[in-house]
């Protein structure tokens, strides 16, 4: 077996900790951003305005226009979109209308402009006006740097979004890339009871899904994050139901809930009615990469719908953890996947075309081994604690890693980042296919120098979603005796990565929020790994600076 990581040190006191730590994001937030608001605008849009799918050249602008008759049918939107705040740069303005038919959402994908830029948008309707938005194009060609803020998981029900407000108050940001969970589906005290949901039962129809959606889009911290900031989404399986794989979710009885195929194809219509991304041939199928110059390219996979196996149960008694499973038996099954053959090829296509510095890989579930009892490959005992991550699907894992292993220009190093949400808890992770053995020349890894990893993985804590209680660190030193990979694991806090990215390295900053039970302005810096040019290993690091020419 690989050898254990030394216990981690005892966890300060949460309140001391935040007492000393929770200033230091005011260097951040200290830069000109839009006028902050505190509360949604009036009944046409109360539900804001947000900018999603950036291009160089081009950007989805999102509101919904609300009708004060519940008996209207359509509604008229005009929009306006300028380099300045005031919108007295003007250089588009357009009018469309909505109908009920898409639940008077509006989405406009706005071409011809400048890379690298800054806009402001509003939308005009009704008599009202919506609030300002910013929004911004992606670089072209040379980059320098990036800032983007990784954020995932955000139940409604469990607690105050205070982490959306805390990105949305950063004004280095070029993009906020959100990894899934954007909403949860269950009803009021099912997975949370902080705050009631809307609608009060589980959401299972297209209605339920509108009006869970309208909810989430009226909330204050989440509509500031949106108006402030472009964003980048993909799901994981809570926009639908839980554990959810091609043909159905754990969290699915279809004797009193329906068919799966009318749940999903409901949840999905309220998805890209409701969300500010394009929207595919195939709704299923929502995998793409965004150019962000010659700096990074960002790929999103789908890893629910389109083709994932159902996941396997996991039959083994773990004290503490619940239930686990070795890598045996049907688990090594080539044909169960997350991604699918096409995906697979995609992917394939889209890493050997990509001639940017670093390959940002933002999927749903977490790709490094987690285990409950850590052995080798060879030895064959190591259990495994969760089915629904890549652990529940080997062979689809090995794959993936053989993509990264034949990457083509021989002269560059495949330099590939993971980022990855869903786990409701913080990490940074090396990415090695044999993390427990210790000879290299085995295929196995090195956790000192970080020899044998192939790529790193950044994990996003959640928003607000529960994590595991672990206020000592006892767990925390336990998973990483057993996984000498995983570099830095929080169990227990919420709140966000944030990525600043060079063409030497790439430096994943964990930020914590102190509670989600209240609304609060408290965050802190809590810990930073960097990944550097051509060493595909992680490092500590430390906070970095936000850039002095900020967006």
């Amino acid at each position: 077996m690989g050898r254990p990581a030394p216990r981690a040190p005892r966890a300060p006191n949460r309140r001391e900790f935040f007492r000393r730590s929770g200033g230091a994001a005011l260097a951040a937030a200290a830069l000109p951003l839009l006028p902050l608001r505190s509360t949604a605008s009036g009944p046409v849009f109360q539900h804001g305005v947000a900018s999603g799918d950036p291009l160089a050249d081009r950007v989805i602008l999102w509101t919904r226009a609300t009708p004060p008759d519940a008996a209207a049918t359509s509604v008229t939107v005009n929009y306006v979109v300028a380099t300045d705040p005031a919108l007295t740069q003007v250089v588009r303005t357009g009018r469309v209308r909505t109908h009920a038919q898409r639940d008077f959402t509006v989405k406009i994908d706005v071409t011809g402009l400048e890379a690298g830029r800054s806009y402001y948008y509003r939308f005009t309707a009704l008599g009202a006006s919506s609030p300002v938005g910013r929004t911004r194009t992606l670089p072209a060609g040379g980059a320098s740097r990036l800032r983007i803020a990784v954020a995932s998981c955000a139940s409604h029900a469990a607690g105050y979004f205070n982490a959306y407000r805390r990105i949305a108050e950063r004004a280095d940001l070029d993009l906020v890339l959100h990894l899934g969970d954007y909403l949860y589906e269950y009803g009021s005290d099912e997975f949370g009871n902080v705050r009631p949901t809307e609608p009060p039962t589980e959401a299972i129809t297209l209605t339920d899904y509108r009006t869970r959606h309208a909810q989430y889009k009226r909330d204050a911290d989440l509509q500031e994050l949106q108006r402030q900031h472009v964003m980048a989404v993909i799901w994981d399986d809570h926009e639908v139901a839980n554990d959810a794989w091609r043909n159905g979710a754990e969290n699915h009885d279809s004797t009193t809930e329906g068919t799966w195929s009318a749940r999903r194809t409901g949840a999905l219509q309220a998805y890209y009615e409701w969300m500010p991304v394009r929207e595919p041939a195939d709704r299923k199928k929502p995998q793409r990469s965004l150019r962000l110059g010659d700096l990074a390219e960002i790929v999103l996979l789908e890893e629910r719908h389109s083709a994932r196996s159902k996941q396997l149960p996991a039959p083994i008694p773990v004290p503490g953890v619940g239930q686990g499973f070795k890598a045996s038996g049907r688990f090594l099954d080539p044909t169960r996947t997350v991604l699918g053959a096409e995906q697979e090829a995609w992917l394939e296509q889209v890493l050997a075309a990509s001639t940017a510095r670093w390959k940002l890989i933002g999927q749903g579930v977490m790709l490094a081994q987690l285990k409950a009892l850590g052995r080798t490959n060879a030895d064959g005992g190591s259990i495994f604690v969760n089915p629904d991550q890549w652990d529940g699907y080997p062979p689809a894992r090995d794959r993936l890693f053989d993509l990264i292993d034949a990457y083509p220009p021989l002269t560059a190093a495949p330099n590939v980042v993971f980022l990855t949400g869903d786990i409701h808890s913080g990490w940074a992770n090396d990415i090695t296919r044999d993390p427990n053995n210790p000879d290299v020349e085995a295929g196995g890894y090195d956790p000192a120098s970080g020899q044998g990893a192939i790529a790193v993985e950044f994990v996003a804590t959640s928003i607000t979603s529960p994590g595991i209680a672990d206020p000592d660190g006892t767990l925390a030193a336990l998973v990483r005796s057993q996984n000498p990979h995983v570099k830095h694991v929080d169990l227990d806090h919420h709140g966000y990565v944030l990525l600043d990215v060079t063409p030497e390295r790439v430096v994943g900053e964990l930020w914590i929020v102190d509670t989600v039970a209240a609304p609060s302005g408290v965050e802190a810096f809590s810990v930073a790994f960097e990944v550097r040019d051509g060493q595909p290993h992680l490092v500590p690091s430390a906070q970095t600076a936000a850039p002095a020419s900020a967006p």
